[in-house]
């Protein structure tokens, strides 16, 4: 076995690049880590996918230079390394021990010559990712009717193909190997096309609702989950590897980790900014942006624990739950491509947008 990465300019940056070439460096290596080393390769730190998300959490420009960024956090524990020619076993017992996922190899100055990733060493070892995944399908899409009235909204085509097909073959592609889809409308559209999944190479389940169970109750008709699961709404579309998402959950240690995506506006008036009955300035036309809730998902077993027995139970409801008892809720910034598809001029830009390549296959 020979784990190690060995072409790993892919994963280099300098001080003077900016937050924004890091992400672009992430994106192209497509294991959410870039390597900051100087002229001579020598590592000097690492800037992971999730530094990135937390980054535009804090509004943190994207033209921040590297450098900039990495001062401005203080003192930032020294990278995780091992030396050339460690047996990836071993190299793995590292990064359960240090709690990474990512591990730069090194020579005796400090030069990085390969990398190490959790990802590529488990899968050579025939290991699995260890969290399930649930779609949420049973909806009765009222609002895209008439074309719901004989298919149910998850398995409309989307540039020729079902949307709830695009998001299992996504899955896929992320490293999951079972996925269950809750039904109830016209749940026979489902199960026809997509069976046991062995067509798609991922097993497929169902949990049938015989009446709704809203976007959480749903889960009490599973087994109690032995590890992190998954939940996603069927009415998304989303180019997102959902790997990285468990990633960043299990580096919060939250109870739950719930997909936000910024949402932009603009105020159609001129805004007046008042303060004890005088005018003190005027925005016209102001944009506001907001973090809006993606309907995607990742939850530990003790916050399934919280769903009651019997009712109907949202989502929402399990974090407004949560967060009443104080209890650790992780937000994910989507950066990828995502569009909820509730309306008819929903269905028409994601039409659009697959045709235009917006959309990463």
């Amino acid at each position: 076995m020979n784990a190690a990465i060995q072409e790993i300019e892919t994963f280099f940056v300098h001080r003077q690049h900016t937050l924004t070439d890091c992400m672009l460096c992430i994106d192209r290596n497509r294991a959410g880590l870039a390597l900051v080393v100087d002229a001579e390769r020598r590592l000097l730190a690492t800037i992971t996918d999730g530094d990135i998300r937390r980054a535009i959490l804090h509004r943190t420009p994207l033209d921040t230079a590297v450098g900039a960024y990495l001062d401005g956090q203080g003192e930032r524990p020294a990278p995780v390394v091992v030396a050339a020619g460690m047996d990836p076993v071993q190299v793995l017992r590292v990064m359960t021990e240090r709690k990474v996922r990512h591990v730069p190899q090194v020579d005796g100055g400090g030069r990085v010559t390969g990398i190490f990733l959790q990802d590529q060493i488990a899968r050579e070892l025939g290991d699995r990712l260890p969290i399930e995944a649930v779609v949420m399908a049973g909806g009765l899409g009222t609002r895209m009717r008439p074309l719901t009235e004989s298919v149910p909204k998850p398995m409309l085509p989307v540039a020729g193909k079902p949307l709830l097909e695009r998001m299992i073959s996504r899955l896929k592609l992320s490293g999951f190997d079972q996925v269950n889809i809750t039904t109830n409308y016209l749940k026979d559209k489902i199960v026809d096309h997509f069976g046991d999944g062995s067509d798609l190479g991922i097993a497929v389940g169902y949990l049938d609702e015989d009446e709704p169970m809203g976007t959480a109750g749903s889960l009490r008709l599973m087994a109690r989950p032995k590890g992190p699961i998954l939940v996603i709404n069927g009415d998304v579309l989303t180019d997102l590897d959902f790997k990285v998402m468990y990633d960043y959950h299990l580096d919060h240690d939250s109870l739950v980790t719930v997909g936000v995506h910024e949402y932009r506006m603009v105020v159609p008036y001129g805004v007046m900014e008042v303060e004890s009955g005088h005018v003190t300035a005027i925005r016209e036309k102001p944009e506001v942006a907001y973090f809006i809730n993606a309907g995607i998902y990742i939850l530990d077993p003790a916050a399934v624990d919280m769903i009651p027995e019997s009712g109907r139970y949202d989502m929402t409801d399990l974090l407004r739950d949560l967060l009443a008892s104080g209890r650790n809720v992780a937000s994910f910034p989507i950066r990828e491509y995502w569009l909820d598809i509730g309306q008819h001029e929903d269905y028409k830009r994601a039409e659009d947008d697959m045709k235009n390549g917006k959309v990463r296959l």
